[in-house]
C-alpha cells in the first residue's frame, strides 16, 4: 500500500483515534449531541491537525528537545486561536454550537500525539496524510456519533425529522449516558470486524483475552 494512502486508511479504520486509540474523548463526548456539531468540531480539528503536522515537521530539526511539547503547544494554540476566529466571522452556528470545546482543541491528544509520534519523525507531506486521516477519523467518528444520539434522542437528522411525531425518542441518548454507550457500542463493532488496538500489537501473539495471556506468562516464568 502506498504510504500516503496508508495514513489514510490507518487514521480512518486501523488507528481511529476515538473508537481504537480512544483519544479526543472529551470532545466526543460533550459535543456529539447532533451529527452537525461532530461535522463542526471534526472538521476543525482536522484543520489544526493538517496545519500543525506541517508547521512542527518543517521545524522538527529547528525546535530543541529540551522545549519540544511548550513550542507544540504555542504553535497549535495559534492555529486554534485562528480556527476560532474564523468559526466566529463565518460560521458563528457552528461557533456558538461548540462553544469552550474550539479553544479545548488545543490540549487535544490528538494533536499533541500526532505531533509527538509522527510529524516530529517525519517529512512534511506525509505528516499533512498523517493529519488527514486522523482529522477525518476523528470527524467520521463524531458524526456517526452525533447522528445516531440525534436520531434516538431527538428523532431527528442533521436538523430534520425522520421518525413519525408518534414516535417517542429515547432521551437518554442526548444526555451524557448516551455518548458512553453509542461510544461503547461503536468499540463493539470495531472489536466485531478484527480491528485490533494499539495495545494489542505491542503484545506479540495477543489475540485480546487475558486470562490466556497471564496463564501463559505464568508458564514461561516457571
Amino acid at each position: 500500500m502506498n504510504k500516503y494512502v496508508e495514513r489514510l486508511y490507518n487514521g480512518l479504520i486501523k488507528e481511529n483515534p476515538t473508537m481504537v486509540l480512544m483519544l479526543g474523548m472529551c470532545p466526543t463526548l460533550a459535543v456529539s449531541t447532533r451529527a452537525m456539531n461532530g461535522i463542526g468540531m471534526g472538521l476543525s480539528t482536522t484543520a489544526v491537525l493538517i496545519l500543525s503536522n506541517l508547521v512542527i515537521s518543517l521545524l522538527r530539526k529547528v525546535i530543541p528537545d529540551e522545549v519540544r511539547l511548550p513550542s507544540y503547544i504555542v504553535i497549535v494554540a495559534s492555529l486554534v486561536t485562528v480556527t476560532e476566529l474564523l468559526l466566529e466571522a463565518y460560521i458563528p452556528s457552528v461557533y456558538e454550537a461548540l462553544g469552550i470545546y474550539i479553544p479545548l482543541i488545543v490540549v487535544n491528544c490528538i494533536i499533541l500525539g500526532r505531533a509527538e509520534a509522527f510529524a516530529n519523525k517525519n517529512k512534511p507531506l506525509l505528516s499533512v496524510m498523517d493529519g488527514v486521516g486522523m482529522g477525518l477519523g476523528f470527524t467520521v467518528a463524531l458524526t456517526l456519533a452525533g447522528l445516531f444520539r440525534e436520531v434516538l434522542g431527538n428523532g431527528t437528522a442533521f436538523g430534520f425529522r425522520i421518525l413519525p411525531s408518534g414516535v417517542q425518542p429515547i432521551a437518554i441518548f442526548v444526555q451524557p449516558p448516551g455518548a458512553f454507550l453509542v461510544i461503547a457500542l461503536f468499540i463493539v463493532i470495531m472489536n466485531a470486524i478484527g480491528i485490533k488496538t494499539r495495545q494489542k500489537k505491542l503484545v506479540e501473539g495477543c489475540d485480546g483475552c487475558c486470562s490466556t495471556c497471564a496463564s501463559t506468562c505464568k508458564e514461561a516464568e516457571k
